[in-house]
């Protein structure tokens, strides 16, 4: 009986081996995809819009590098969030202007980034993003990259040095911490002898860090656009963050101009500041065609 038992099921097997193989073969040879999110405030919102795409596809990226607020939705996603789940945090900050230096402080009867960031002056910025850190660490179950699903890098700055700073390993909430830390508005994060700051003063698009590892590189860049603004006056809250993204897009050209990424995407966000991010429902349609492209060349790139 048992030497029966044993050929009957030798012999499922083996009929069921034509139906299994194809699916195993197809998930091996898929090409392995990095993905790169960019810094760029609020503008990077439309990451959610890219990572709704590849939860269309049903497919993940085998790795994801993020700076700034590319971190912040990396970290997000790679913890095993899919891009609906990531809205539905974002979506909580939908009522409120969060334009740090005029209204974050003021009351409000809706959940404000201003509940969530304090003052901190005295180390050398205007707000710590600690307790906007915490609120992160309430909605994902890893605490650690190694407790992440997708294998995912942070990009910071050294201050000291200017030196790209890659982190990966340890605590997350740290990483995105130093990752965010815009010089002057979040407090920065010291690392031994360094003194981390955000990374898109360095390195604000990091494909570089996939293209050796990955058949299909992805690179998201949400550094804002250089149109003309209809505004008549010019505050000096707008110069700060313009400048920092003058800053951002002229280190991306010359990454683009040295090598380029497979998938280069560059949404059409305008009239959106850094700290917008009660904008979401805006971002995300100005985020539509760039997403469809994103999914057209996406879906090539597999298929090949």
């Amino acid at each position: 009986m048992p030497k029966q038992r044993t050929a009957f099921r030798l012999s499922c097997i083996l009929l069921l081996l034509p139906l299994i193989l194809p699916g195993i073969a197809a998930a091996e040879q898929r090409p392995s995809i990095g993905l790169a999110l960019g810094s760029g405030g609020a503008a990077g919102l439309a990451h959610i819009r890219m990572l709704q795409v590849f939860d269309e596809l049903q497919i993940k990226p085998d790795r994801i590098a993020g700076t700034s607020i590319g971190a912040i939705i990396g970290a997000l996603y790679a913890a095993g969030l899919d891009a609906a789940a990531i809205k539905k945090i974002f979506d909580r900050f939908a009522g409120s202007e969060l334009d740090v230096l005029t209204q974050l402080m003021q009351p409000s009867a809706q959940l404000d980034l201003g509940d969530l960031i304090d003052i901190d002056i005295a180390n050398g910025a205007l707000f710590d993003s600690s307790g906007f850190l915490e609120f992160l660490a309430e909605q994902i179950s890893a605490r650690t990259f190694e407790e992440l699903k997708i294998p995912l890098e942070i990009i910071a700055t050294d201050y000291w040095t200017g030196e790209t700073i890659v982190l990966q390993d340890g605590d997350l909430f740290t990483a995105i911490k130093a990752s965010m830390a815009v010089p002057g508005l979040f407090t920065p994060v010291n690392q031994g002898d360094r003194l981390l700051i955000d990374g898109g003063t360095a390195n604000p698009l990091p494909y570089d860090r996939l293209l050796e590892g990955h058949d299909i590189v992805v690179a998201v860049d949400v550094s804002g656009s250089r149109n003309r603004s209809d505004d008549k006056e010019i505050g000096w809250k707008d110069l700060v963050f313009s400048t920092f993204e003058i800053m951002q897009q002229s280190i991306i050209m010359q990454k683009l101009q040295k090598q380029r990424p497979t998938i280069y995407i560059k949404p059409d966000i305008s009239g959106i500041r850094m700290l917008h991010f009660n904008r979401i429902e805006t971002i995300l349609e100005q985020s539509g065609p760039a997403a469809d492209t994103l999914k057209a060349k996406l879906a090539q790139g597999i298929a090949k």
